[in-house]
């Protein structure tokens, strides 16, 4: 996506350009004669943010993938528990580490999920993105 913002109900106006009544007349419909608003922001640090929500977003993935193997395995060990009687103290001990790895990567995940959301919250910000409220 690139760095520039698009406004559909808001027109900003940049330095020494002249409005002119929109196309379609009406009293509150006034557009600027440029191409496209850019924020004035650090457009590095807007890249730095983003740059560092992809690398959250992707330990996340990893994550998410390390829980469903670490569950994956746990099931396979439940399975090799009953199949091998002989061994089933081992497997069961087998079971439970894969289970436990299956928690923490999964809390892993989570803990990316929220720094993920934090970087993107600072992204939204270093753009110059404002939320139009309706009441205030």
């Amino acid at each position: 996506m690139s760095e520039e913002k698009h406004h559909h109900l808001f027109h900003h106006k940049k330095e020494g350009e002249e409005f002119e009544p929109a196309p379609g007349g009406g009293v509150d419909e006034y557009a600027y004669t440029s191409e496209t608003v850019v924020a004035a922001t650090d457009d590095g640090e807007y890249a730095r943010i983003t740059k560092e929500e992809k690398h959250h977003k992707h330990k996340e993935h990893l994550g998410e993938m390390g829980a469903v193997a670490a569950g994956a395995f746990a099931l396979y060990e439940k399975h090799e528990a009953k199949k091998d009687p002989e061994h089933a103290h081992k497997h069961k001990i087998e079971e439970e580490l894969a289970a436990a790895a299956a928690v923490g990567s999964g809390g892993y995940a989570f803990h990316e999920h929220h720094e993920k959301k934090e970087d993107h919250k600072e992204a939204k910000e270093a753009s110059g993105e404002k939320k139009h409220h309706l009441f205030g």
